[in-house]
């Protein structure tokens, strides 16, 4: 394997696949903060060109980690599918992302290949493309998924209703719920992150929410995103849970410090397969996990072992890929500007992300979001969610007027849904479109029908408010 160029007579020479992979990378400031980052965007330039003389199987043949020390990177090799990768393994990664961009090489072509991507393969191109080119190639692939409906065929754009709530009060979560589903969202998920790691607290949400999609005859999955020990305690007690949710990284030091390992994930996923059999709803399809990524979390645990956070964020995503979610969400811009600095780096990971998610064939959404001391504003996250929408996301987050009161952070609003849908001509998830519909919520009713049809759904909240003892 060659890791060395000469360029302009300067001779670059690079350590490891691991060492070119991180000064490959674009611009970081999680990169930087690990040490691992190009020093001159001259070398950034060397670096490239060696990762693109480098073929698939060198790539796949080098891992950045040694998988004997490290079980995520044994569970990718054991589970890389051999005849899938046997069709790209010659090709450099040059030559592969010549042909992921080929006109001629269609969705269905690169859903042929997707259990022959090695998550190294997938960043490693990435740091090859253009913000663009991954906005091109991510669009040709279509990654459907299906729980109590159906989000990622063409032309369709889930959103999650985010209802959060300070104190985890019931009553004021599935107000905020219903607010959102009012305004077309909640397709995706309608999913909480509570305040508190309670088995109590968690339990009466997920009941709540429950309730609400019972009454209201729904067709969308709940979610209260608490840790998945939480979550199968609540199970126990007989709360009932769509999708098992858990935040996953890209080592297995970095799980570790979450609190998991692959063992713990087989065993909820089976769980909650078992809760889904044992309940009288009728489920569209098997998927029932719900992972959430970002790039950064490795490096703030202090287990990112050398490695590029882009590289560990698509390993992340082959970790979540191994348990066939329903959705994977790249929290994009949540953990900061220790790891992304201002809009251009934000954007550029949220494209990053979704690009290599849908590669590997994951049902990919993205929180478009920053924090309040990151150098980015409301309209640099516009320009990432167009840029997405136009790149084929398969859902975003609907948060009450893009401010999360308990999280503290920034993302986009049910207004911001509206916007994208009517912009690019998309829909709901179909059966979610055909429930708008049939409550006179559609887009093809008048602004007075919708403004009746709000009205009507908001005081049928008033029987599940009553049911569980809460109050709006």
């Amino acid at each position: 394997m060659n890791l060395t160029t000469t360029l302009r007579g300067e001779r670059f020479a690079f350590g490891s696949l691991a060492e070119a992979m991180a000064r490959a990378n674009e611009e970081k400031s999680g990169d930087q903060l690990a040490g691992i980052a190009a020093r001159t965007e001259r070398e950034r330039v060397a670096a490239k060109i060696v990762l693109a003389g480098l073929t698939l199987a060198e790539v796949v043949d080098n891992p950045v980690i040694d998988p004997d020390a490290d079980e995520v990177g044994r569970m990718v090799l054991d589970r890389l599918d051999p005849e899938s990768f046997a069709k790209i393994r010659a090709m450099t990664l040059g030559e592969f992302r010549e042909w992921v961009l080929d006109d001629a090489t269609t969705g269905a072509t690169l859903k042929t290949i997707q259990g022959g991507i090695h998550p190294d393969v997938a960043a490693g191109v990435a740091k090859l493309m253009s913000n663009k080119d991954l906005a091109v190639a991510a669009a040709k692939i279509r990654n459907v998924s299906r729980c109590r409906n159906t989000i990622g065929g063409p032309g369709v754009l889930g959103i999650r209703v985010q209802p959060n709530h300070p104190g985890d009060d019931v009553g004021g979560i599935l107000l905020s719920a219903v607010d959102g589903l009012t305004f077309g969202c909640g397709d995706a998920v309608i999913g909480v992150n509570p305040a508190s790691e309670s088995v109590d607290a968690v339990s009466a949400i997920l009941h709540g929410l429950s309730r609400l999609i019972d009454v209201l005859g729904i067709p969308t999955q709940a979610c209260c995103l608490a840790h998945i020990t939480t979550q199968l305690s609540c199970i126990d007690r007989g709360a009932p849970v769509d999708l098992l949710f858990q935040s996953v990284a890209g080592t297995e030091a970095a799980n570790r410090s979450f609190g998991i390992d692959l063992a713990l994930l087989r065993e909820g996923r089976a769980r909650v397969l078992e809760h889904h059999a044992a309940r009288d709803v009728a489920w569209v399809g098997s998927q029932a996990m719900y992972f959430e990524t970002g790039q950064g979390s490795a490096l703030s645990a202090g287990a990112h072992q050398g490695v590029d956070q882009l590289t560990l964020e698509a390993r992340a995503q082959a970790v979540a890929r191994a348990f066939d979610p329903f959705l994977v969400n790249s929290v994009v811009g949540f953990i900061g500007p220790e790891y992304l600095f201002d809009e251009r780096q934000i954007v550029r990971a949220g494209l990053e992300d979704h690009f290599t998610g849908k590669l590997q064939g994951l049902p990919m959404g993205v929180d478009v979001c920053y924090t309040n001391h990151a150098a980015a504003d409301q309209n640099s996250a516009d320009n990432l969610l167009l840029l997405l929408a136009a790149a084929g996301c398969n859902f975003f987050m609907g948060v009450p007027c893009s401010d999360d009161v308990m999280l503290n952070y920034q993302s986009t609003s049910y207004h911001d849904a509206l916007a994208v849908r009517d912009l690019f001509r998309l829909r709901p998830a179909p059966e979610f479109e055909a429930w708008l519909a049939g409550r006179g919520l559609g887009r093809e009713a008048s602004r007075l029908e919708n403004d009746r049809a709000r009205a009507t759904t908001l005081r049928a909240l008033e029987s599940v408010l009553s049911d569980s003892g809460t109050r709006a």
